[in-house]
């Protein structure tokens, strides 16, 4: 069950699985097993899930992940280590822990953004007082630093590490080339969204979903009414365009953005690969995209049009 795709500085593609807890290196189409995360309680759709390199990998060697343990989800950095064109990873330092966990709901995703701070999308691991909650970690975007502190400059206190609140289960983040924040998000059994976030926004859940024009919520810049058309994972945006994977859904959407609107999001591969779980742009700039439940699980790379 490959979940996150993350690039080392020289092309590596490093993959975790979510039920296994491992990690594969993959280079020049030669995969490798990395070894399993200690610390992983996997199960429904917690285990090892997001992944992220430090933006200053040359110098620190840090490898990051989201995983689900025995009573919480966690973040932790990897020591990783190259030795004869052999990478090799060390053992996990949690740098941040305490987001609630459940059968479903985990969150996951992880990225740097272009301040060099470390964003981190949730769930509500069905605990739906939370999301409405600045002070609680469960339906959050959360901005630390590397060290897994609150960020300064955070919408709700320099303590508090909470970015964007309102959320049921973030799946993807990215970033546009004016330095936006886009993200990725299930509905219920309606109204997936792909939300432009802003710091301090409150995105509606459990309240509302989708675009209700609802002065106090963000409204969602797209929305899928049918989660069986969507159910929305990884994101990458490449030039002007969001790439989605959809699992429910078993497509690849593009979605054109213009400033902060977002056009009709158009289908691709429907049906042809099932489940796709995560979009993830290679330094080579081929899209790659990772199917989930088709025995075996595949990589499929692919050229952005333009």
């Amino acid at each position: 069950m490959p979940w996150a795709t993350a690039f080392l500085p020289d092309g590596t593609a490093i993959i975790s699985e979510r039920d296994s807890a491992r990690l594969i290196a993959i280079r020049d189409g030669v995969d490798s097993s990395l070894g399993t995360v200690p610390g992983v309680v996997a199960g429904g759709e917690g285990g090892l899930l997001g992944l992220a390199v430090s933006p200053d990998f040359a110098t620190d060697g840090f490898l990051y992940a989201y995983f689900t343990a025995a009573d919480d989800n966690r973040v932790a950095r990897l020591p990783m280590d190259e030795q004869g064109g052999q990478w090799t990873v060390g053992d996990p330092e949690v740098v941040f822990n305490g987001i609630p966990k459940s059968a479903t709901h985990n969150g996951g995703r992880l990225r740097f953004g272009p301040d060099g701070m470390l964003y981190v999308g949730t769930g509500d691991a069905q605990r739906r007082e939370q999301p409405q909650d600045p002070t609680a970690l469960g339906g959050k975007i959360l901005r630390l630093t590397p060290d897994g502190a609150p960020a300064a400059g955070n919408p709700f206190g320099d303590k508090n590490p909470v970015y964007s609140l309102g959320h049921r289960n973030v799946q993807g983040l990215a970033w546009d080339s004016s330095g936006q924040l886009w993200s990725s998000e299930f509905g219920p059994d309606v109204n997936d969204e792909l939300n432009l976030i802003e710091a301090g926004g409150n995105y509606g859940w459990p309240l509302v979903t989708g675009a209700p024009g609802n002065a106090k919520y963000k409204d969602a810049k797209t929305v899928w009414p049918s989660t069986a058309d969507s159910s929305p994972s990884g994101l990458e945006i490449v030039g002007d365009t969001a790439y989605l994977g959809a699992l429910r859904g078993e497509r690849l959407w593009g979605v054109p953005l213009d400033g902060a609107t977002a056009g009709e999001p158009v289908a691709y591969f429907t049906g042809e690969y099932g489940r796709l779980r995560d979009v993830a742009l290679a330094p080579n700039g081929d899209l790659w995209v990772l199917t989930n439940r088709e025995n075996p699980d595949s990589v499929l790379t692919l050229q952005p049009p333009g």
